[in-house]
């Protein structure tokens, strides 16, 4: 009976002490992250970056990809066919215009000038001849027609024949004849002066074509005809030259932003800024020149142009560059860094960091980005603090230490 009590107290014993130690193998798990009750995963502060919501000046931009074009491009051309005689600039050179780039063989155009030149000293020895010959029978005329007249007189007083008046009459006739024909002959000899006149100013002319300048001021393309080379006139390309100061850029953006844009061109010619793609490069920075007259019906897009000085050739024909076009600014926008902006399955939101240093998941309507600013159309007061680094570490209500100072590779992006 004795030893049965003492055994049962023994077994009452060890079940207490199992149930005791399963209690607080039980209550551990659940501590540990079982099916209890959650408890925050660290007590201590998250270290973020911070930034106040400031009012600042912000320009309205439109923003899109643009190539870069040529002022103008030029195919050089002979106007005369020929032998290239030489070619007086090197491959990529920049001219200036009116700068000689080839000469063709001048010797046949030389032997026309000095032919028609020859044929213009004939035709004006003519032409002083019959004016010569004009007053020789202009005078004979003259004398001639006095010594009629007075026969006749003689004539009426019986004093000569009839034979001898009517032979005078009949030689100043002849003479008045002979004057009208120099006056002819002077009028034809001054045609073929006149004509012959061109014919050397032709020529001179084409002797001049001979010589090749420069039509503008740009940059030489590769020599597409070698020194020894017939030519042909106008048919024949001799080198591009691609004039790049100033310098256009194209782009498109929406047909939408159409009547936003003539509203702004009507009030003067809006700043645009092109950046070539992939260059850390200081941005181009020109006017907008030119709207297409109709919108692109395949795309929705409506062409535009702007032009650049282009001093330092910064812009290339043919590149693509990033084209921002500032249509007018914005004053007294309320602003934040992009980075503090972060988009959940609600939409867009910030944490805003408040005074006992807790932070707040707030909804807001986010506007335009410009660089590494973003404007917040709605949900900040100007003054409160948004995190801009370290969003990743935070849930509603996590206490939160300011960083003195932007670490050099946040946590943004990757997991604690």
């Amino acid at each position: 009976m004795s030893i049965r009590g003492i055994g049962s107290d023994v077994i009452i014993r060890g079940l207490r002490s199992g149930a005791a130690a399963f209690l607080i193998l039980w209550t551990g798990c659940a501590s540990s992250g079982g099916n209890g009750p959650s408890v925050p995963p660290q007590a201590g502060a998250v270290p973020v970056d911070a930034a106040e919501a400031s009012l600042q000046t912000v320009p309205v931009e439109l923003q899109a990809v643009g190539t870069v074009q040529a002022y103008s491009t030029v195919e050089v051309t002979s106007q005369v066919s020929g032998q290239l005689e030489s070619a007086n600039f090197q491959e990529g050179q920049r001219v200036r215009e009116g700068a000689l780039l080839f000469e063709i063989d001048p010797r046949p155009f030389r032997a026309a000038l000095d032919q028609a030149r020859a044929e213009l000293s004939r035709q004006s020895a003519l032409l002083n001849q019959a004016r010569a010959d004009l007053a020789k029978d202009q005078t004979q005329a003259a004398t001639a027609k006095v010594e009629a007249q007075r026969y006749a007189s003689l004539l009426d007083r019986g004093v000569v024949t009839k034979e001898q008046y009517d032979q005078y009459r009949t030689n100043a006739q002849a003479l008045e004849a002979s004057v009208k024909a120099d006056q002819a002959a002077i009028r034809s000899a001054q045609e073929s002066v006149k004509a012959q006149q061109a014919a050397v100013e032709s020529a001179q002319l084409q002797l001049g074509y001979a010589s090749i300048y420069a039509p503008v001021t740009g940059l030489t393309g590769a020599l597409l005809v070698q020194p020894g080379n017939i030519v042909k006139a106008n048919s024949t390309v001799l080198v591009v030259i691609n004039q790049l100061q100033p310098i256009y850029v194209e782009f498109s953006v929406p047909e939408k932003q159409l009547d936003e844009i003539r509203s702004y061109m009507a009030k003067g010619r809006p700043k645009v800024t092109a950046s070539p793609t992939g260059g850390s490069e200081t941005p181009s920075v020109g006017e907008l020149t030119f709207m297409d007259n109709a919108a692109d019906s395949a795309t929705g897009t409506i062409g535009l142009k702007a032009t650049f000085s282009n001093k330092g050739d910064q812009l290339w024909p043919g590149q693509f560059v990033n084209v921002v076009l500032t249509l007018a600014e914005q004053s007294n926008a309320l602003v934040v860094p992009s980075q503090a902006v972060q988009t959940g399955q609600s939409g867009e939101y910030v944490y805003v960091i408040q005074p006992d240093l807790t932070v707040q998941q707030r909804p807001v309507t986010a506007g335009r980005s410009i660089g590494s600013r973003t404007v917040i159309n709605q949900g900040l007061q100007v003054g409160e603090k948004v995190v801009t680094d370290g969003q990743l570490r935070l849930s509603p209500g996590a206490k939160v230490e300011i960083r003195t100072h932007p670490s050099p590779s946040g946590d943004q992006g990757s997991m604690p």
